[in-house]
């Protein structure tokens, strides 16, 4: 069953967007400080030209697999594809931990139990074994809940903020920029997450120019809110963790009728969980695609998958800061090697076997 562009187009519009407003700003404003736009704007631009390319990619009509396999022989393309698989079970691991620490710090007046995120898992496992056609009937119905989230975050922040607080410019310095350039990685793999999708929908014309541009949209909606967090928060900033959830409580009418920003911090929250179970769907059809689609293989991986991250997310429940430090640091280059240089490399040698063939 083919997925619509329009739901394509959603996705990196309105999906993506929210993946990028729990943990990150606070990142950033850590080595970046008021210049945290910058590394912020830096990973829109590189990640959107990954978007241009791996819709370019669509106009071939192939699978993921099949433009692997036409690229580098079938040997070479399920071995990558099982790596890529492997990679996209990582990336799912930050924002998932993101949202245990958000449901758990936010939703709860008591400290919860270790397990009390346990039903995420369930939620994943059955989202994982679902074809990803499934994905771009869920963006439709995200798309407007997250508009709706995001502008009801906006209205209530932006009056409590101060932006003349992010000048002067360049007063971290060159290397707090690109400092907090690594350090943003781990929440930059869109294009990563598009591949698998490849063979699910036609390209259109100006496909790929349309979605960097919904891409940029999305992108200048998260780097104005980043705005608006830094201008209230300021030099507090970096112990601010959960951006979307904080901003909003500063709003003039909260004492009066109550903490009305939780309807928006429910609604951005519930698209965010979807965000974190995509990981795990895409890496399960690269698998599919590389194994075969057996009529239990689907279940098999999925149930898998989202135990090995149950337990994970168990044992690093109190080593939240490691991760960070190891996804934003030691294995920063796995992002840009997945979501930038594959699509790069498909263009370049599937191009090559065309051309000799």
């Amino acid at each position: 069953m083919k997925i619509s562009t329009r739901q394509v187009l959603f996705f990196l519009a309105c999906v993506a967007p929210v993946g990028k407003i729990v943990l990150l700003p606070a990142r950033l404003a850590e080595s970046a400080a008021n210049d945290l736009l910058f590394p912020l704007a830096m990973h829109y631009l590189l990640q959107t030209g990954a978007v241009f390319l791996v819709l370019l990619l669509a106009r071939r009509g192939q699978s993921f697999f099949g433009l692997m396999q036409r690229s580098f022989g079938k040997i070479a393309a399920k071995i990558l594809l099982t790596l890529y698989a492997l990679f996209l079970f990582f990336a799912a691991l930050l924002p998932l931990l993101e949202q245990k620490l958000l449901v758990q710090s936010v939703f709860y007046d008591t400290l919860p139990s270790l397990v009390s995120f346990s039903p995420f898992f369930l939620f994943a496992a059955f989202i994982a074994a679902k074809p990803l056609s499934a994905s771009g009937q869920v963006c439709d119905l995200l798309a407007p809940i997250a508009i709706a989230g995001m502008a009801g975050i906006f209205i209530l922040s932006a009056g409590s903020a101060d932006l003349f607080a992010l000048s002067p410019a360049f007063s971290s310095g060159a290397s707090g920029i690109f400092t907090a350039f690594r350090d943003g990685f781990g929440w930059f793999s869109d294009a990563a997450l598009l591949l698998p999708f490849l063979g699910t929908f036609e390209y259109k014309k100006h496909l790929a120019l349309k979605g960097a541009l919904c891409y940029l949209t999305g992108g200048a909606v998260v780097i104005l809110f980043t705005a608006i967090f830094y201008g209230i928060f300021q030099e507090t900033a970096t112990n601010q963790l959960f951006a979307f959830t904080a901003t909003s409580k500063f709003f003039a009418g909260i004492s009066t009728l109550g903490r009305i920003d939780y309807l928006f911090i429910f609604l951005l929250s519930l698209v965010m969980t979807f965000y974190c179970a995509l990981p795990l769907q895409t890496g399960v059809e690269c698998l599919l695609q590389v194994y075969g689609r057996g009529r239990y293989l689907p279940a098999i991986f999925s149930v898998a998958v989202s135990a090995v991250l149950l337990v994970l997310s168990v044992l690093l429940d109190y080593h939240f800061t490691e991760v960070l430090k190891a996804v934003g640091g030691t294995l920063f280059w796995l992002f840009p090697l997945f979501s930038v240089l594959i699509p790069i490399l498909l263009l370049i040698f599937g191009r090559r076997r065309r051309e000799t063939s």
